[in-house]
């Protein structure tokens, strides 16, 4: 079969098209799926340039989210059949297979069908961002009905769909973006407020939107300034949720205001193989193919690529410009 092989660690050029064994089912739970698209992340470039999150040798197929085809089942698989359309988050970490990639086998269990509505490529764009903005907003975040949340980069893959999430649950939703056109793509995905962060102070335009009060929860999906500069977005007895490592930095102001720190990677229940974690996930992918379903949720994919074309997706990604999701065709 073909598939993208992460070579070395490296540029986007170490991304090569190669025929490969196809992957067999192994276990009588097991599925095997003919991929028809691949979502393409962050973490996808950030283990390209790293290294693996295993301590696997290279070359390894990169890619979490997949969508495709059922076409074999184990033996002992109840859940689906061929000719079912599923999605998932698997693989692509180093250990497991991931999805660029024309087959893949995975456990049931870690399937979820499709939504009813929508191509391949929209299912594919979603698995992880859903996952990740659901645990942010949720989970860690603990947000209810009435509040008030910050979501930075609204424009982004994470940030266009944790603000329909939030949106759902009845919040009033403030976000970051970079441009004028951006502002107008997130308030399309239903932010009732936008703040061109280079052009004002979030922090400061945060507590006028909120009468000095600030976001009961701050979603922080960028980086270390960005969580420092968001301490002071926060309300008191707020929760301040982020993605990344903020580094070190002094908490003082944090302390003061009683806030809430989390962490959000969800990533953690497949490294460190965590299955009833993982049932938590497939139950998010159920919910929210429910939601598309109803039309009350979309993903927009800002580029659409074939699957030859990886380094260049990759390479699109990194320049931290793209809006919505990037997606590869198999």
């Amino acid at each position: 079969m073909k598939a993208i092989m992460m070579t070395a660690i490296g540029n986007p050029d170490v991304l090569e098209l190669r025929d490969i064994d196809e992957p067999q089912i192994s276990s009588a739970t097991q599925v095997k799926v003919r991929l028809k698209a691949a979502g393409v992340n962050p973490v996808d470039t950030k283990i390209r340039r790293n290294g693996l999150l295993y301590n696997n040798p290279l070359p390894a197929v990169l890619g979490c989210d997949g969508a495709g085809e059922v076409v074999e089942t184990g033996s002992a698989v109840s859940q689906f059949k061929p000719g079912d359309k599923v999605w998932f988050c698997h693989g692509g970490l180093g250990r497991e297979q991931g999805n660029y990639a024309e087959y893949t086998v995975l456990d049931q269990r870690w399937v979820s069908l499709m939504p009813e509505s929508g191509s391949f490529a929209e299912a594919a764009s979603l698995p992880l961002v859903l996952i990740t903005a659901w645990g942010a907003l949720f989970d860690r975040g603990g947000l209810q009905a009435g509040q008030t949340v910050l979501i930075h980069a609204g424009a982004g893959g994470v940030g266009h769909v944790a603000i329909q999430l939030a949106k759902l649950k009845g919040v009033r939703v403030i976000t970051t973006v970079s441009s004028g056109q951006k502002a107008e793509f997130a308030k399309a995905m239903g932010a009732d407020e936008t703040i061109l962060y280079t052009q004002n102070d979030f922090a400061d335009a945060v507590n006028e939107l909120t009468g000095g009060k600030g976001a009961d929860l701050v979603f922080d999906t960028v980086g270390a300034e960005v969580f420092k500069q968001s301490i002071n977005a926060t309300a008191h007895f707020g929760r301040l949720v982020t993605l990344l490592d903020p580094g070190e930095l002094s908490l003082a102001e944090a302390r003061m205001r009683n806030l809430l720190i989390g962490f959000e990677l969800m990533l953690t229940p497949m490294l460190r193989d965590l299955p009833e974690a993982r049932d938590k996930h497939i139950a998010i992918l159920n919910q929210c193919a429910q939601w598309l379903d109803k039309g009350l949720l979309k993903t927009h994919i800002g580029a659409q690529l074939p699957l030859a074309e990886a380094a260049k997706a990759h390479a699109s990604i990194e320049t931290g410009h793209s809006t919505g999701k990037t997606v590869l065709t198999v």
